[in-house]
């Protein structure tokens, strides 16, 4: 059994070592705190820099900036844990080396179980990369309209491994952001409207596009489009002739998100316009 003298005389004899060690470990964690300090603020600087690059953008609105803010802030939340993870697990293992702690043997075990880990959640971390990627790209955000394959309607909510997207039957879709392919934003920069009128193919086309020209231009100082339209409409032309009908297109120009309630209402005034012509509606030819 060790006595008092022994062990003071053991302390005697390793007291250069032990304040060696413990001077060491000190500095390995004042350094490890510093660093994750200088990551944490340039992350916090990058997160500033992302935000306000929409806000300088000539065409940059509240509800753009503000999701802007959104995204560069889940970017910033995940780079700060992994600056903290990866700062903090070198730290442990420097410590755990001043301890005299042979790391062969753990570092081995810990390589064979991120290993078997990265085989099991291969899923998982293909969602998160994914994910991480389309935040990066910025390729669609709360409140777009999206088609992303089965799943078409408005992003409700975007994380990094789910995508939640409410479709036109109010169905809400979780899909993983690993399985999305191909996107087809709807809301950004600016859309389409797209108008095909089905007319009688007896009627006249030059009174046909006379008349839908008259609609078009009444429909671009009309107050139902008011901030909606980027350009004037456009009458296309006669796009079809088929089955006794021919088919006159007009199309504008709006800001994303309104194409479908311009076209209904376009729509709308072309046919008031028409009927005040007497210009007949097509009618489908019965098969003989």
């Amino acid at each position: 059994m060790p006595t008092a003298e022994s062990i003071t005389a053991w302390f005697s004899d390793h007291a250069g070592a032990l304040l060696s060690g413990a001077l060491n470990i000190v500095i390995i964690v004042v350094l490890a705190a510093v660093a994750r300090v200088l990551l944490g603020r340039l992350v916090t600087a990058m997160v500033k820099r992302i935000a306000d690059s929409r806000e300088r953008l000539p065409r940059g609105n509240g509800a753009a900036a503000e999701r802007q803010r959104a995204r560069a802030e889940t970017i910033g939340s995940v780079l700060r844990s992994v600056a903290s993870f990866t700062v903090f697990g070198v730290a442990l293992f420097m410590v755990l080396g001043e301890l005299g702690i042979n790391l062969g043997p753990l570092l081995a075990s810990a390589g064979v179980l991120g290993l078997a880990i990265g085989f099991g959640a291969q899923g998982l971390v293909k969602d998160f990369v994914s994910g991480m990627a389309m935040m990066l790209e910025d390729q669609y955000g709360v409140g777009d309209t999206v088609d992303v394959g089965e799943a078409v309607g408005t992003i409700e909510e975007v994380g990094l491994r789910i995508t939640k997207v409410r479709d036109i039957n109010g169905g809400l879709w979780y899909v993983r952001n690993g399985e999305i392919l191909r996107v087809c934003n709807m809301s950004q920069g600016w859309a389409n409207a797209v108008v095909d009128v089905p007319v009688s193919a007896e009627a006249s086309p030059a009174a046909a596009e006379a008349a839908a020209r008259r609609a078009a231009e009444g429909f671009s100082s009309a107050p139902e489009a008011a901030g909606a339209l980027l350009e004037d409409p456009t009458v296309v032309g006669v796009q079809d002739i088929a089955n006794g009908a021919m088919t006159l297109r007009v199309t504008v120009r709006t800001r994303p998100g309104e194409q479908w309630a311009v076209g209904r209402a376009l729509r709308a005034r072309i046919k008031s316009e028409m009927d005040a012509d007497g210009i007949a509606m097509a009618r489908p030819v019965p098969a003989l």
